[in-house]
């Protein structure tokens, strides 16, 4: 069973670093901050979301879970505000021009 588990794990946390990559490559190669922002949030809510499911069977206890969830439920709310913020500076400045 710990197999099954590791391979779960290295599955999942592999999926979710390939798509931090992509949300890296569509970063620097988007060319202007709506198009960026889209594409580097989306990819690193799916690549976190991947890594917390993957290490999730590994978790200790249902109290390391709940931490990791957690920890994952307080990223989204941020990147989403942040996102929010640039998105609106940005339209902002384009209509100013």
């Amino acid at each position: 069973m710990s197999l099954v588990r590791d391979i779960m794990t290295i599955a999942a946390v592999s999926a979710g670093a390939f798509f931090f990559l992509a949300g890296t490559v569509g970063l620097l190669r988007f060319p202007d901050t709506l198009t960026r922002l889209h594409a580097l949030t989306k990819a690193d809510n799916l690549g976190l979301g991947l890594i917390v499911v993957g290490l999730l069977p590994q978790a200790g206890s249902l109290r390391d879970g709940l931490k990791l969830v957690s920890i994952w439920l307080l990223v989204m709310l941020a990147g989403a505000t942040v996102s929010q913020l640039i998105a609106r500076n940005a339209r902002q400045d384009e209509t100013a021009k």
